[in-house]
């Protein structure tokens, strides 16, 4: 396993990062969850990515059990706020920065976070407010760094601006082969500003694992058949020249020496503004297989020929 530098912090974390946002739950699947968190670790995963709004705090209260006998300066723990955790409760106010943090320390069984990170951006709280809330936390010791994810790039630079509060070490946008949009301001502007991005759905929902045939009958266990959640999936990724495309990656990968998988995380890693690329995962094999996709050379003529292909599928 690789390491990056998490922007401007004195953070090292792992280049693959492990996700919870639908692969850690309680009841049956809890051991499971347990089992991938431990095979991270092994694999030299140690950036744990989260938030209080999986399974309202369910995916939290998990992590606290799995990471309870594990030292807590051998692994980077980051959580968000942003999202509705109840009736009243949401968004990133000063009371909710401070309400939600205590909430989230508490289920994750630690005094501290690594990272706590905006989840979406408030237009309804003063910019001014969340910033000096941010500041309280990390100068209490609760926090040791900032971050946001999804926010408008002028919002950024307008936090950014505000003199006497800590500043964001790291973004979490959607990126990766099929994603490209935080190339275009986004990217720069961090780069510019000791920010890195640590990245949700490298691998497009799944869809850059091929598991989706054209024209075939859609997995089971895949997150475009679940009822509960297909409405956070991006149904025009699930059109034949998408998935035929996708398909075309394959001895291109092969040529690279690694799966389809790795290979669509190799090529979100080949961005220098990058730390880590958050994976999901329900069962331990596959993380063994995220986790080898760290540190591969990769030519990139065959980086090139990959995005001219899904750059003519989406037409």
């Amino acid at each position: 396993m690789n390491y990056r530098p998490l922007g401007s912090s004195k953070l090292l974390v792992s280049e693959i990062a492990l996700g919870s946002w639908l692969n850690v739950s309680e009841g049956d699947a809890k051991a499971k969850a347990i089992a991938c968190v431990r095979r991270a670790l092994e694999r030299g995963i140690t950036l744990i990515d989260t938030a209080n709004v999986y399974g309202r705090g369910v995916a939290e209260r998990v992590l606290g059990e799995a990471l309870s006998t594990v030292r807590r300066d051998t692994y980077v723990l980051a959580t968000k706020l942003f999202f509705p955790m109840s009736s009243t409760d949401r968004g990133l106010s000063r009371d909710q920065i401070h309400k939600q943090l205590d909430a989230s320390l508490l289920r994750l069984r630690v005094d501290y976070v690594d990272l706590y990170q905006c989840h979406r951006y408030d237009a309804d709280t003063p910019l001014e407010e969340t910033m000096a809330a941010l500041s309280e936390v990390v100068r209490a010791g609760k926090v040791r760094y900032i971050g946001f994810s999804e926010w408008p790039v002028d919002r950024v630079e307008a936090a950014l601006a505000i003199p006497g509060v800590e500043k964001f070490v790291s973004s979490q946008p959607q990126y990766s082969l099929l994603h490209r949009g935080p190339e275009l301001a986004l990217l720069p502007l961090c780069a510019k500003n000791g920010i890195s991005q640590i990245v949700w759905s490298p691998l497009a929902q799944g869809i850059l694992t091929g598991k989706y045939q054209p024209g075939g009958k859609l997995p089971r266990d895949s997150r475009a058949a679940n009822d509960a959640i297909n409405g956070f999936f991006n149904q025009t990724w699930l059109q034949p020249t998408v998935l035929q495309a996708v398909q075309l990656l394959r001895p291109i990968a092969a040529e690279a020496g690694l799966t389809l998988t790795q290979f669509a995380l190799a090529w979100v890693l080949r961005q220098p503004n990058l730390a880590a690329a958050i994976i999901g995962a329900s069962r331990p094999e596959q993380i063994d297989e995220n986790a080898a996709a760290s540190g591969r050379q990769v030519p990139v003529e065959l980086f090139d020929r990959a995005e001219t292909i899904m750059a003519q599928s989406a037409g």
